[in-house]
């Protein structure tokens, strides 16, 4: 069933300086062999497991730890491109949703209109998943094989098949700085044998996404030449002239569910496998808060300390604080455009659902410590009524707020490392955040 895709078919160390293994400098020689590597990735500064980096890709310079927002359809929802880039957001990178674009408009549309930043106006860094998650909570409208994922559409119920080959080929396609390797993902309460048979599917898929991507990673940097502008230079994020290639990264996943031994032996196969950064897949998918944790300890740490780390899907203000205390660098979550469109607001101190009658005459900003244009200007009491009154404005301003406030802790976060203040602004933002909305 592994076919090109056609027009019918198209419509997620604390040691800085380590010895690498040798199954990470063989992955570097073979991408270092094809020309430069896709992504520079360079500690600047530590604090226990937290570490602070830059990240550069063809398209910019990204600081970590990073918080990504989700555009699943070529958008992040709610929100303007130039509110994002603003200073006041400044998102450097954020995430493209393959299953959704693949389905609609379709790869074919895509490519006819020179990938996926030129369609849509994007033209910071992008990182687009694999489709595997996706696929995976179809649920009972999927069949997981050997060859891949057979699936009926979610859009208009047809049958479609995703493969490894099938996603690096569209992803290729979107061209976003970052792919991911198509994987399976075991759900929470998996059983150790049921998560076992996930993650060595995962790993067999990944070393099939690993050579289709190698193909279309070659055959364009082939085709770059040393010293050469890159094409997306003119963007005023981006680093040295001709200093990366026009290549993408492609990173793996490590799967295991909620088994330590199991995910310590996916970190490792994976590893051998050579990718340019690692993901942690798999977790905030029905487990207990605790055991998410446990995971990320336990793996984070072990993870290549010269790579990026990933954590997908996750999570929370308080998750990505205790998630980068255990090491991990990359964030992506729908929650703060998702609960900005149900009418939550993420403050310093605590969810606040906006729908409470205690906010209709409130003349307070959603937070009273943050400083985005939306609580410059509105109170709760008027977006409250936007939202009672099905204004479109109420998600909006919503959805601002909360990206603000997502984007400004990693920021925080980023120069609590550097100052080697990182255990006290964790231990004050935890604190504050727990103290609760005022009455």
């Amino acid at each position: 069933m592994q076919s090109s895709l056609t027009a019918e078919d198209t419509e997620q160390s604390a040691d800085v300086n380590p010895r690498p293994s040798a199954a990470f400098t063989s992955a570097n020689s073979a991408v270092q062999n094809e020309g430069m590597n896709p992504l520079d990735f360079e500690v600047i500064a530590s604090e226990g497991q937290a570490r602070a980096a830059t990240l550069t890709t063809r398209r910019g310079v990204i600081e970590t730890p990073v918080f990504m927002p989700v555009g699943t359809l070529g958008t992040v929802k709610g929100i303007r491109f130039e509110e994002l880039e603003s200073p006041e957001l400044d998102a450097r990178i954020i995430l493209g949703n393959t299953y959704h674009l693949w389905l609609r408009p379709g790869i074919e549309t895509i490519k006819a209109c020179g990938g996926l930043h030129n369609f849509t106006g994007w033209n910071r860094a992008m990182l687009t998943d694999s489709g595997g998650f996706q696929v995976w909570s179809l649920g009972a409208l999927r069949k997981i094989s050997e060859e891949g994922t057979e699936f009926r559409s979610h859009i208009d119920g047809s049958l479609r098949f995703l493969s490894p080959e099938i996603s690096m080929e569209v992803q290729a396609a979107l061209g976003g700085e970052i792919a991911m390797a198509f994987d399976e993902c075991a759900p929470g309460e998996a059983t150790r044998e049921e998560a076992q048979q996930s993650m060595e599917l995962t790993l067999r898929w990944g070393q099939r996404s690993k050579a289709a991507f190698d193909r279309y990673r070659t055959a364009r940097a082939s085709e770059w030449v040393p010293g050469s502008v890159d094409r997306d230079a003119s963007n005023p994020l981006a680093g040295a002239s001709g200093s990366v290639p026009d290549s993408q990264a492609l990173f793996g996943i490590i799967q295991g569910s909620s088994h330590l031994d199991l995910r310590r032996e996916s970190l490792q196969r994976t590893v051998e496998i050579g990718f340019d950064g690692y993901a942690i897949g798999g977790l905030s998918v029905g487990e207990e808060k605790g055991v998410m944790m446990e995971v990320i300890e336990d793996i984070a740490p072990r993870m290549p300390a010269r790579k990026p780390r990933y954590l997908m899907g996750v999570g929370t203000p308080e998750d990505l604080i205790e998630a980068v205390a255990r090491g991990v660098d990359m964030f992506d979550c729908v929650l703060p455009t998702r609960n900005g469109r149900t009418g939550q607001a993420f403050t310093s101190r605590g969810k606040l659902n906006i729908k409470n009658a205690r906010y209709a005459v409130d003349q307070k900003p959603l937070d009273e410590n943050c400083a985005c244009s939306v609580c410059r200007r509105h109170t709760r009491a008027f977006i409250r009524h936007l939202y009672q009154s099905g204004e479109m404005l109420a998600s909006m301003l919503l959805t601002h707020h909360n990206l603000a406030f997502f984007l400004d802790t990693m920021k925080r976060v980023r120069q609590a490392i550097r100052s080697g203040q990182f255990a006290k602004f964790r231990r004050e933002f935890t604190e504050q955040l727990n103290s609760g909305l005022e009455s």
